[in-house]
């Protein structure tokens, strides 16, 4: 199995079998649809790599371009040639990403955000740009403007007290006795998302170094603070600080330890620095890996290197590594960018599952080989998963190539309808990863019927008054779009509104239902995608369209179509005030809403066919389509990612489930996920 996961990370441009000819799926295309249909088709199929898979690029924005360059400083690493290009390269992107009035942002046509423009001001400078330069002179006044580095948010502030640019003063506490806390006080480790997890334990060893790395002379960022920094600048807009809450406690909590650590009281240090170096050096995949993400593996390899680990030795070299395998480098423009994590298990498996509705034959060499390499990445080891789900088998699906201690329920949930396709040789392997996988998925349904990303139960709204958790993204709660996907799994697996599993999960989407008929997205931009998901989930289980959830679904979808047939959310639509705004229509949002139509059983509707009008108009000469805009969603108001592929498998299933629904045809893979369950039924396998 390990084998076939390969180190490389870019979509290749690998040759298709002979056996798929161009648009094999649809001789004889007569309409405009089956036109499009077929070179989306075609140019999908020349994405995928010879290996199998697909993997676009997953952007976000330049405080990972930032941090690396960070990284390389702080650990001497920037003093070796090979890393002086590096770095010089992430510097040529970063300029160039700058917008005109001198800000960097979070997302695509976002305002200037702070952190993001102080993060990549502060790398610029520390590699050598002037501060009087032009794009330098524009960025410090804004973040002058908008109160200096010590408004930024809390993990930019402790970037630059590594860099000895922000007094320590300014960054919350945190205590690496945490290792030592138990379980059974609900307020240890385990409680913590696992993106929190994974970043937070290193965090705690930097934090209690405080190993200060400073940037030559003249390269510091003193320019940028408009007045002195305040001690008290970390607990300003603290909720309710003098009153009974939350808030007010860590706040306490904070001072308390800052005036512990003032006096020099550290108890059991040495221990809990031993604890959490060794659980980081075995939460190191084989691979090289921190949980799958950028900021888990460079703050791992900053914390190993306060504790003295050697850059040459193995775990970090390893760990840079890895960090290798998240750059996209640009030879044209003579720049490299870090993307957060890759997604070849996440976009695999829905370039199978377009193509075969699209009308590729699920036995065919493309999609043999993507299920073959889909059934070889099932992770049959338990991860951090099973500290709370004791007696549930290892069986899931991770969304990048390695991160085998955090499997994911989302890409577990696709991966398993992809793989009712592929070739009859391999029909057991797939029976049998897809029987694992529903007992692991299964197995980490919430007490609320729904289910989280990563793990059970992770759910407790203490932590995200954390003080350093200003984003609050500390935890993995169940969300309606992992669970509608899970439910549309269990739908194309057979399962039945009357088992206890869908019972739960079914009415739980319904509770979370927004009174004008939405649903809200967690991990995609935003009310589109999650309304989407949703009603595909309860259409795969037999809900029918005049369900009182799907017609107001199906109203709500229409409300917020533009004239134009297409559909458009901002990210801004996270915000307050700002719930379902709109931006430009995009690829990716108008084939979640053309399908979130269909689904609430509107195929023939005006509606439908001015959003399949919109996907035909804007296909690009390539066959496929692109978009700016950012549509997948990291952390609410805080990170946004772009999935390169979004707009290119989306708006082929979109189109392909609209073929089919006109034709009123069952779907293609309707009749694999039938004779997986006959030849499972034939054999008495459970």
């Amino acid at each position: 199995m390990e084998n076939k996961r390969t180190r490389m990370h870019q979509s290749g441009t690998a040759a298709r079998s002979s056996a798929v000819s161009r648009a094999a799926a649809h001789v004889g295309a007569e309409t405009e649809l089956d036109r499009a249909l077929a070179e989306a088709t075609d140019a999908l199929l020349a994405l995928q790599h010879e290996e199998g898979w697909w993997n676009g690029e997953v952007e976000a924005n330049q405080t990972l371009d930032a941090q690396y360059i960070f990284l390389l400083h702080y650990t001497g690493l920037l003093e070796r040639p090979e890393y002086q290009d590096k770095a010089r390269r992430l510097a040529n992107w970063i300029r160039r990403m700058q917008r005109p009035d001198g800000t960097w942002a979070i997302h695509y046509d976002a305002p200037g955000c702070i952190s993001v423009t102080t993060e990549s001001y502060t790398a610029l400078k520390l590699l050598g740009d002037p501060a009087d330069a032009p794009h330098m002179a524009k960025a410090r006044k804004f973040i002058r403007a908008h109160g200096g580095p010590t408004r930024t948010r809390v993990l930019t502030r402790y970037q630059l007290a590594l860099l000895g640019e922000l007094d320590w003063v300014a960054c919350p506490s945190l205590p690496v006795q945490l290792m030592f806390v138990p379980r059974v006080s609900r307020f240890n480790i385990y409680e913590l998302s696992y993106w929190s997890r994974v970043c937070t334990v290193p965090l705690a060893v930097l934090t209690d170094y405080k190993k200060v790395v400073p940037v030559s002379e003249g390269r510091g960022i003193s320019e940028l603070y408009p007045a002195p920094v305040d001690p008290d600048v970390l607990y300003e807009g603290a909720e309710d600080i003098r009153g009974v809450s939350r808030a007010h406690f860590f706040v306490k909590a904070d001072k308390v330890l800052k005036w512990c650590e003032r006096r020099g009281i550290n108890p059991l240090r040495e221990r809990a620095l031993a604890r959490a170096k060794r659980w980081i050096l075995d939460h190191q995949d084989d691979s090289g890996d921190w949980g799958g993400i950028f900021p888990a593996i460079a703050n791992s390899l900053l914390a190993l290197y306060v504790m003295g680990m050697d850059v040459d030795a193995d775990p970090f070299l390893r760990g840079m590594q890895a960090l290798e395998r998240f750059e996209w480098p640009d030879e044209v423009r003579d720049e490299t960018h870090v993307a957060p994590c890759v997604s070849p298990v996440w976009d695999t498996a829905w370039s199978v599952l377009a193509l075969v509705e699209a009308g590729v034959r699920p036995d065919t060499d493309p999609v043999a080989r993507a299920c073959d390499w889909l059934t070889s990445m099932q992770i049959q080891r338990e991860g951090d998963w099973a500290v709370k789900a004791k007696d549930v088998p290892a069986g899931g699906w991770a969304f990048q190539f390695y991160n085998d201690f955090y499997p994911d329920t989302d890409d577990s949930a696709v991966v398993m309808m992809a793989l009712t396709n592929g070739s009859p040789e391999s029909e057991g392997a797939r029976r049998a990863a897809l029987d694992l996988a529903r007992r692991w998925l299964l197995g980490l349904q919430n007490g609320d019927g729904g289910w989280g990303a990563f793990e059970l139960e992770v759910n407790d709204e203490r932590f995200n008054e954390i003080l350093y958790n200003d984003e609050k993204n500390m935890l993995d709660p169940s969300t309606v779009d992992v669970t509608g996907r899970i439910l549309e799994m269990l739908g194309v697996l057979g399962a039945s509104r009357s088992d206890p599993v869908v019972q739960r999960a079914e009415a739980y989407v319904r509770r979370e239902q927004e009174p004008d008929g939405s649903w809200w997205g967690r991990w995609g931009v935003n009310y589109v995608y999650g309304t989407w998901s949703v009603v595909r989930g309860l259409a795969a289980l037999g809900v029918g369209p005049d369900d009182p959830a799907m017609r107001a679904a199906g109203d709500w979808l229409e409300r917020y179509q533009q004239d134009d047939g297409g559909f458009g959310e901002s990210c801004a639509s996270y915000l307050p005030g700002h719930e379902g705004e709109t931006c430009a229509p995009t690829a990716a949002q108008t084939a979640w809403g053309l399908m979130g139509l269909i689904s609430c059983g509107r195929a023939a509707g005006d509606p439908v066919r001015r959003a399949a009008d919109w996907l035909i108009r804007n296909q690009e000469e390539d066959g496929l389509w692109c978009e700016n805009e950012f549509t997948g969603t990291g952390f609410p108001n805080a990170f946004y990612l772009k999935y390169h592929h979004y707009p290119k498998y989306f708006p082929v299933l979109a189109l392909a489930v609209y073929r089919n629904a006109k034709a009123k045809r069952a779907f293609t893979r309707a009749a694999a996920h039938r004779r997986l369950h006959d030849a499972k039924t034939a054999d008495g396998s459970r």
